[in-house]
């Protein structure tokens, strides 16, 4: 029993792994090409918000998505993809005024981000519940 635990431990850990060094490195290049900039870092943490809401959502509408996946992409790649520690060095570096308004920009955005995915699983899961079936026909 305790083997069977620890290896179920392990193979989390090697998933999460995985979709960290993914999303680390996405974000890397994301950075490289457009430049280390506030918007940069406002977009990425707003593209992460709207995956982590797709993924809890999906798991609280459907389940469409498996343990594994929702590790590789929740706790590994969107984790190490969004970058809320470069967001508090922004915040750190620029004035007080531009403080202020990328704060207010970047929680409105992350939380416009889940709101944008329940609206997307929501309406995706109405439209299964319409569609017909070959045995409706």
């Amino acid at each position: 029993m305790r083997r069977r635990h620890l290896i179920r431990h392990g193979e989390a850990v090697v998933l999460v792994a995985l979709g960290g060094i993914v999303g680390a490195n996405l974000r890397y290049a994301v950075g490289a090409a457009a430049g280390e900039a506030l918007l940069v870092t406002l977009g990425v943490n707003t593209v992460g918000s709207f995956g982590l809401g797709l993924l809890l959502f999906d798991a609280r509408a459907d389940d469409l998505l498996s343990k594994r996946l929702r590790y590789v992409f929740g706790t590994g790649f969107f984790a190490s993809f969004t970058t809320y520690s470069t967001f508090v060095a922004d915040i750190a570096l620029t004035t007080p005024t531009y403080a202020m308004l990328y704060t207010v920009a970047s929680y409105a955005a992350g939380f416009g981000g889940v709101i944008a995915s329940r609206i997307v699983v929501s309406r995706m899961a109405t439209a299964q519940l319409r569609s017909p079936t070959v045995s409706d026909e």
